[in-house]
């Protein structure tokens, strides 16, 4: 597999015919074991360049062990539904950098809840080998119910007859959060992982961390 051809596209063909490449590797399935050690990753843009922040903790208790932050020249136009390609590079080139290996990755996107089930996670997660989870802030496709108000609600998002992921309340009375699994996980053990990520924000706590870090960037870029 020649990894720079996946990651950077020449054009949008070539970018759909790597999602549909990408999409006969993905596997759902329940996870083999639980992680020692868990990434988060997020990522923001300037006008010419993309930031990732890759977050590593141990788990269940979520201390933090390592921060990578990876800037790369934005290498694809933006085109709703290929994001991966605007974020995936500099969010791999992180995860490379981390020791030890995580056991799973928690994204700030979609997983199979996307128009060809090839999300930002799924995408980060076929390529490094990782079960991945898309923990998304706002819905992309598929139709779901309102949960309810109150913190650990949650309900389905069906995409063409099929459950894609969960609608979840991460928190009373905020916005919901869109769960999806991205590869080698179930939808089960997806939102499992998020619920034991919770603190007291919206946000899955390693998220947000990770969040923290693009975010202070966007303020002062000069720092990083």
């Amino acid at each position: 597999m020649d990894l720079n051809k996946i990651l950077y596209p020449t054009d949008l063909t070539r970018a759909r015919q790597i999602q549909e490449e990408l999409l006969g590797q993905l596997k759902l399935q329940p996870l083999r074991k639980e992680p020692s050690f868990l990434a988060a990753a997020d990522a923001t843009f300037s006008q010419e360049e993309v930031l990732a922040a890759v977050v590593l903790f141990s788990f269940p208790d979520l201390k933090l062990v390592e921060t990578q932050v990876v800037r790369q020249p934005i290498s694809f136009p933006y085109r709703s539904g290929y994001l991966s390609f605007r974020e995936g590079p500099a969010i791999l080139s992180g995860l490379s950098k981390l020791s030890p290996r995580p056991d799973l990755i928690l994204l700030d996107g979609q997983g199979i809840a996307h128009p060809k089930k090839m999300g930002l996670a799924t995408f980060v997660g076929i390529i490094s080998g990782l079960p991945s989870i898309g923990c998304a802030k706002s819905h992309l496709v598929g139709t779901y119910q309102e949960p309810g108000r109150e913190k650990g609600c949650f309900s389905p998002i069906e995409l063409k007859g099929e459950i894609v992921g969960y609608c979840f309340r991460s928190r009373t009375g905020v916005k919901p959060l869109f769960i999806s699994p991205g590869h080698l996980i179930d939808l089960k053990d997806s939102l499992k992982i998020v619920k034991a990520c919770l603190g007291p924000f919206r946000l899955p706590e390693p998220l947000r961390q990770a969040h923290q870090v693009t975010a202070r960037w966007r303020q002062v870029p000069w720092l990083i």
